[in-house]
């Protein structure tokens, strides 16, 4: 992610040296002209942003999606006792072995804690080993056990105090902190919410979840807007969930704009009518109208270093277009100036140093991120 940064950078602030002695143009073209500039040995592919582009760049619809394992684990879902966990054990027409909670006691303090060793005491009884077993079992247990000193004891054994298991929400939540495992399935959604929410500053996109050493990324994103539930996912004892700050969602509007600057995306994307709008528009003076660009790094695997796409923003259908056209991460929205000159002039004062970061280490980047 680093170098990705670093092209971007890089990109940014050669355009900005470059145009200072010339502009950029490219000619409009119909919704089929896809173009690669040969004198750019086929490093740079230009697109007009047409209908054609707009159909061939859209996502799937978003769908609601169920969590069949997230289901069965709720069923199948009960609590383990564990140590530092506080019991409330109560024996029916025997109040001499129930320690009433009071009115200057609360049932975590006048309850069974769970000793180091696992044990509790209990009257009659003696030392129950109670860790590792869920309060059903507890329940049995002392239940067979006080039958050699009562006549048919009727025993209840709940949790008074959730103190052994713990998961850890940090990042950018309203309340960061460590939340108990209860008799309640936690999930991912629940945490987050318990903990406040997310903030201002929070990347919805990238909230990780780190169990037993090993990262896994859930998007937040499609939960919210997309009812996918399968981004959602039991927590266990142990885990950390930290909320990603989105400092690198930002997408940059350069060249012929009132406001040129970086812009952060928008919690639910950002189109490119939304970044020219935050950029206070363009300049009616000096901005060439059918000169508005947006460059993005290619995708793994393609036989070309950039993507540039070309909005007329002088077409009727201009706006229209724009705001049908979702930005990406990192994305350069660059206004060309007048008077005009060659796109290669710029693009080839670009492509030497950009080639040797691309092709090098942010392709290992990209691979790693695959892995």
């Amino acid at each position: 992610m680093k170098t990705l940064k670093l092209v971007v950078t890089l990109i940014t602030g050669l355009s900005l040296t470059a145009c200072s002695t010339i502009g950029m143009h490219m000619p409009a073209g119909d919704d089929s002209n896809v173009t690669t500039s040969s004198s750019l040995d086929g490093q740079v592919k230009i697109r007009p942003i047409t209908p054609a582009l707009i159909r061939s760049l859209q996502q799937p619809a978003p769908t609601a999606k169920t969590n069949e394992q997230l289901e069965q684990e709720r069923k199948g879902y009960d609590y383990i006792v564990g140590i530092g966990d506080v019991l409330n054990i109560t024996v029916w027409n025997h109040p001499e072995l129930t320690i009433p909670a009071g009115s200057e006691r609360s049932p975590q303090e006048a309850g069974n804690w769970v000793h180091s060793d696992g044990t509790i005491f209990y009257p009659y009884i003696g030392e129950v080993t109670v860790a590792g077993k869920k309060v059903t079992e507890i329940r049995d247990m002392i239940t067979k056990k006080l039958a050699e000193y009562i006549e048919s004891p009727q025993v209840d054994v709940t949790v008074a105090g959730f103190r052994s298991k713990r998961v850890y929400i940090t990042g950018e939540v309203k309340q960061p902190g460590s939340q108990p495992i209860t008799n309640i399935p936690l999930t991912l959604i629940d945490a987050v919410t318990t903990s406040g929410g997310l903030t201002e500053m929070a990347d919805w996109t990238r909230v990780v979840l780190t169990r037993n050493g090993q990262e896994k990324v859930y998007n937040l994103r499609e939960l919210y807007q997309r009812g996918n539930i399968g981004e959602n996912v039991m927590l266990r004892e142990g885990d950390i969930v930290h909320v990603s700050r989105n400092d690198s969602n930002k997408v940059f509007v350069l060249g012929e704009v009132a406001q040129p600057g970086a812009i952060p995306v928008q919690r639910y994307g950002m189109t490119l009518t939304e970044a020219l709008s935050e950029a206070k528009g363009l300049d009616k003076m000096n901005a060439d109208v059918t000169g508005v660009f947006v460059m993005r790094p290619s995708e793994l695997g393609s036989n070309h270093l950039v993507d540039v796409y070309q909005l007329n923003s002088s077409s009727p259908t201009a706006l229209v277009l724009a705001e049908q056209f979702t930005l990406q991460e990192r994305d350069i929205v660059y206004v060309t100036a007048e008077p005009v000159a060659q796109w290669n002039r710029l693009v080839q004062q670009i492509l030497p140093t950009a080639q040797v970061l691309y092709y090098g280490s942010l392709t290992e980047e990209r691979l790693n991120d695959r892995l």
